[in-house]
């Protein structure tokens, strides 16, 4: 074989195998009969708002989902789940409810609405009846970053920008830290100790993404949460935000719950 021939033959090889690779991603991010006229109901966390889910919105609406982000004013335990239940309520059709970090608190309330069929908790905190979030952490040492919250005059907390580069994003590119940082959206105080009334996770199913490199939830503390709650498990390799840092995981968990869900 001539090394020109050689040479034509193996580009078409190497296009054959690209059309390959393009055609099983096609596949894959086609949307399923399964997930049509479902809908997913995204809680935001503490510090954020709804675009914190930008990566992992197109990748749900890619197989079919309904999908919608609630901005919540995180002003209170009571404010958010307001927010929320308007959201579910807009819903036609099943709901599969996410809450990233604090946002676990808002769905472990308002996912008892009917419509939600089951629950997907990212990186977050999912109390027990009676519970708030420091109650959860009672006996937890003090985070890294507690001395880098900022509390204004109204008793809302911010963080630091050294602490959202240091400990709640740091395996996302520097611009991308960088503009969490100016975009974060205040949390009320009050938060920490607003309790769960009847945590929904009791009757619905659970699904929980564990972020394994997060600096602003202990991991063993997710762990511990998530099999409390009898939840089916996904890990990452991720900080506190593994919605942007690996966007497909967390969508591939959401829809694993979202399959389950009739």
């Amino acid at each position: 074989m001539t090394t020109v021939l050689k040479k034509i033959l193996g580009s078409v090889l190497l296009l054959g195998g690209l059309f390959a690779l393009q055609a099983t991603e096609s596949a894959q991010a086609a949307p399923s009969d399964d997930l049509k006229g479902k809908n997913v109901v995204l809680v935001h966390g503490a510090f954020a708002d709804g675009s914190s889910w930008d990566k992992v919105i197109p990748l749900l609406e890619a197989r079919g989902l309904h999908v919608v982000a609630v901005q919540n004013p995180l002003s209170s335990l009571a404010d958010d789940v307001a927010a929320t239940r308007r959201v579910i309520a807009q819903q036609n059709g099943p709901v599969i409810l996410v809450g990233h970090s604090w946002g676990g608190v808002v769905v472990s309330e308002a996912g008892n609405d009917d419509k939600v069929k089951s629950l997907v908790y990212v990186a977050a905190f999912a109390p027990d009846n009676g519970q708030s979030i420091a109650d959860i952490t009672k006996d937890q040492p003090a985070p890294v970053w507690a001395s880098e919250l900022r509390k204004d005059s109204a008793g809302y907390l911010t963080l630091s920008t050294q602490a959202v580069l240091d400990d709640f994003a740091q395996d996302l590119p520097l611009p991308q830290k960088r503009l969490i940082a100016a975009t974060q959206q205040p949390w009320a105080a009050g938060c920490i100790d607003d309790k769960v009334t009847n945590a929904a996770w009791h009757g619905k199913p659970s699904y929980f993404v564990v972020s394994g490199r997060d600096r602003m939830i202990d991991p063993s503390l997710q762990l511990e949460m998530a099999k409390h709650i009898d939840a089916k498990i996904t890990r990452v390799a991720t900080s506190h935000v593994a919605m942007l840092s690996q966007p497909q995981a967390v969508a591939d968990a959401i829809i694993a719950a979202s399959r389950a869900a009739h």
